[in-house]
């Protein structure tokens, strides 16, 4: 049964474009309310007036920035059901003779320390809402090795486990969270590099299809769980295998 989401308030991190930008567009269609938050002034308010909602520039690297989104959320629209964790960039600093620490620095902070404050700010304002949804955006590349961005894959390895981890604890609060793991779309992040993707075999996704699978996750009544987006495939959580445990005998 699909969520009703009317009235809702949402939250979303890069929401100026991109994934972002299309799951604020489906949410508010479906009449929630939305706050934009975006390093992107300009893209971010002509979105968010469109959508009769508001925006906030939003630095994710910054904790209290992310508390302020979170503040504005309330105050605008008197809770928060429904945070959008998208923010980020790729890294390309290699881990070769091309290692560039402030790549790697910036890499680690946007998609990994992003999400670690949207988490800490947000949990607060749900509860006190009655519960609701957590999505992070991660990636294709938090399921597997990525040997042309090993540092993307590493924080995108990062938030798959964190929100492994955080599902069965938040559950007891009233909140679901989830990773969104879409394979290369037609994004901002991926701009210029498309042919080369296709010409390594990468089938690049429209971002509705990732939206599509966003609403999924909203459906479902699970937790804790990474769901993958790929072309020619219904989203669905991927099935991690157990690590081995201890031999007793």
């Amino acid at each position: 049964m699909a969520l009703d989401i009317d009235g809702k308030v949402a939250l979303i991190t890069g929401g100026s474009n991109g994934i972002g930008e299309g799951v604020a567009r489906h949410l508010a269609g479906r009449g929630a309310h939305v706050v934009i938050a975006d390093i992107d002034v300009a893209r971010g308010k002509a979105v968010a007036e469109e959508l009769d909602g508001r925006f906030i520039r939003t630095d994710v690297t910054d904790a209290a920035a992310s508390a302020a989104a979170v503040a504005l959320a309330v105050e605008a629209f008197g809770g928060l059901h429904i945070a959008h964790l998208n923010a980020g960039v790729t890294s390309w600093c290699g881990m070769g003779d091309d290692f560039d620490p402030e790549a790697y620095r910036r890499s680690m902070a946007i998609n990994l320390d992003g999400v670690v404050y949207g988490i800490a700010a947000a949990r607060p304002a749900i509860m006190a809402s009655g519960g609701g949804t957590i999505v992070a955006t991660a990636s294709m590349a938090g399921l597997v090795a990525v040997p042309f961005d090993p540092i993307y894959a590493a924080n995108k390895h990062a938030v798959v486990r964190l929100v492994r981890s955080l599902g069965q604890s938040y559950e007891a609060d009233g909140i679901r969270i989830h990773a969104l793991c879409p394979s290369f779309a037609y994004t901002n992040i991926i701009k210029g590099s498309e042919q080369t993707l296709l010409d390594m075999g990468f089938p690049i996704i429209d971002v509705a299809h990732v939206v599509g699978a966003f609403q999924r996750i909203l459906d479902a009544e699970s937790t804790g769980q990474c769901w993958y987006v790929v072309a020619g495939r219904d989203s669905e959580p991927f099935a991690f295998r157990r690590a081995p445990g201890p031999r007793l005998d």
